[in-house]
C-alpha cells in the first residue's frame, strides 16, 4: 500500500477519506439505483459503469491538479470566474431542462452532462479569496475594496438563483464567511446582507408582478416546499410538491427503519420508491442501510476531512491559500449537511447531493478538483517543511563537523 500512496503527496488523512468515500460510493450507487432501472431503463451495472466513469475522471483530475504548484489556481483564478459566468448564461439560455429546471448543459457525443453552477461555485471561491488577499489594505474602502468583491458574488448568485435557490444560497452563505475570515467590517458584511436580501424581494416581487418575464420559473415550487414543510399549505396543487412531499417522508421513514445498525447493504426498500435515493435522498438510503451507527462514522469522516482543511488553511503563509481551503471545505460540509437536514425533514427538498458518495456528475468532479487543491496547497507546505528539516539538519553537522 505504501508504494502506490507514496505517488500522492499532501495530507495523508484527506487521501485515505476521499479515497474511501470514492470507493464506496460504487458499492452505493449500485444499491440506490432500482427505481431509476425502473424509471428510466436499463441495468444497475449501466449506472454503475457510467459512475465509474465519473470517479475516474474526478481521480484522474484530482491527482494531476495535486501535483501544481498553487500559485497557478490563483492566476487562474480570474479566468475561471469569467469562464463560469460565461457557462452560467449559456445555461440560462440554452440549459437542459430536468424537473423542470434548465441546470445541466450536454456534453456532445457521449452522452454526459455538465452543470456550470458546480463549476461556478468552486471558481467565484478561488476568485473572492485572490480579491481578498489582493486588497486585504483597501477593504475600509467601498469604491477600491468592497465593490469589486460584492459584484462578482451578485453577478454568480443571480445567474445561479434563477434555477437553483439552495445552491445560490449556500454560495451566498459561504462568500459571507469568507469575507469576515478576510477580515472585511461587520458593516459592510452586513450590508451585503441586507441589499441581498433587498435585491431577492425585488426581483421575487417583479416575478410575481409580471409573471409572463418569468424570471424565476421554479419559484411556485420554492414557495410550496417551505409552505408544506411548516404545514402552512395543507393543500398542494403542484403536482411536484406532491412528489416531494412524497419522498421527504419516504426518506424520514427510511431512516426511522434503519435502527442502530441498520437493515444491511443492498436491504433497503427507500431505494425503490424514492427517485433520487442516490443523489438528494442519499443521507437516508445510507441510513436505513447502515443505520445509526454507519451515520454517525460518515458525519465524522466529513467533519475529519472538515478539521485537516482547516489545520492546512492556518498553516499557509498565503492569504489567498487559507481562504481558498476554507472555502473548499466549508462548501464540502455545507452540502453534505443540506442533504441530512433534508433527509431527516429539518429543511425543505432541495437538489444538493452527498459530496464524494452521490451517483457521479459534474459534482463529483468539481468536488475532487477542490480536494485537489487542497492537496496542492498541502504539498506545498510538505515540500517547504522538507526543505527546512534539511537546512536544520546541515546546520548542525556543521556545527557537529
Amino acid at each position: 500500500m505504501k508504494k502506490y500512496f507514496k505517488y500522492l503527496k499532501g495530507d495523508g488523512v484527506i487521501w485515505v477519506i476521499t479515497l474511501l468515500l470514492l470507493a464506496f460510493s460504487l458499492v452505493s450507487v449500485y444499491s440506490f439505483v432500482p427505481i431509476l432501472v425502473k424509471m428510466e431503463g436499463g441495468t444497475p451495472f449501466k449506472y454503475l459503469f457510467k459512475h465509474m466513469v465519473y470517479v475516474s475522471i474526478a481521480f484522474t483530475t484530482m491527482f494531476w491538479i495535486h501535483k501544481k504548484n498553487p500559485i497557478y489556481f490563483s492566476k487562474l483564478a480570474r479566468f475561471s470566474f469569467y469562464a463560469s459566468i460565461g457557462l452560467l448564461i449559456f445555461t440560462f439560455f440554452f440549459g437542459t431542462k430536468v424537473n423542470g429546471a434548465g441546470r445541466w448543459i450536454p456534453i456532445p457525443f457521449v452522452g454526459l452532462t455538465f452543470q456550470a453552477s458546480d463549476f461556478a461555485k468552486l471558481a467565484l471561491i478561488l476568485y473572492i479569496s485572490r480579491l481578498l488577499a489582493k486588497k486585504k489594505d483597501v477593504l475600509n474602502s467601498w469604491k477600491q475594496g468592497f465593490w469589486p468583491i460584492l459584484i462578482p458574488i451578485i453577478v454568480v448568485c443571480g445567474l445561479i438563483v434563477k434555477d437553483n435557490f439552495s445552491t445560490a444560497a449556500i454560495v451566498f452563505m459561504i462568500c459571507l464567511v469568507i469575507l469576515f475570515l478576510g477580515k472585511v467590517p461587520l458593516v459592510k458584511i452586513g450590508s451585503l446582507v441586507v441589499g441581498g436580501i433587498l435585491l431577492f424581494a425585488l426581483v421575487v416581487a417583479t416575478h410575481k408582478a409580471l409573471p409572463n418575464l418569468n424570471l424565476l420559473p421554479r419559484y411556485q415550487t420554492w414557495e410550496n416546499r417551505i409552505l408544506s414543510r411548516f404545514d402552512m399549505k395543507p393543500e398542494i396543487a403542484d403536482e411536484i410538491e406532491v412528489v416531494d412531499n412524497a419522498q421527504a417522508k419516504n426518506a424520514e421513514l427510511g431512516i426511522f427503519n434503519g435502527g442502530i445498525l441498520g437493515q444491511g447493504p443492498g436491504d433497503g426498500k427507500v431505494k425503490e420508491y424514492v427517485p433520487e435515493a442516490y443523489a438528494d435522498f442519499f443521507f437516508a438510503s445510507f441510513v436505513e442501510e447502515y443505520g445509526l451507527l454507519g451515520a454517525i462514522i460518515l458525519v465524522m469522516l466529513y467533519l475529519i476531512l472538515l478539521y485537516r482543511m482547516i489545520k492546512i488553511a492556518l498553516k499557509s503563509d498565503k492569504l489567498f491559500e487559507t481562504y481558498t481551503v476554507l472555502g473548499i471545505g466549508i462548501l464540502l460540509l455545507s452540502q453534505a449537511t443540506v442533504n441530512m437536514l433534508v433527509c431527516t425533514g429539518i429543511f425543505p427538498v432541495t437538489g444538493q447531493n452527498m459530496p464524494l458518495l452521490a451517483m457521479g456528475g459534474s459534482a463529483l468532479i468539481m468536488t475532487c478538483v477542490g480536494i485537489g487543491i487542497v492537496q496542492s496547497i498541502a504539498t506545498r507546505q510538505q515540500t517547504k517543511d522538507e526543505k527546512t528539516d534539511e537546512k536544520e539538519k546541515e546546520i548542525q553537522n556543521a556545527f557537529v563537523g
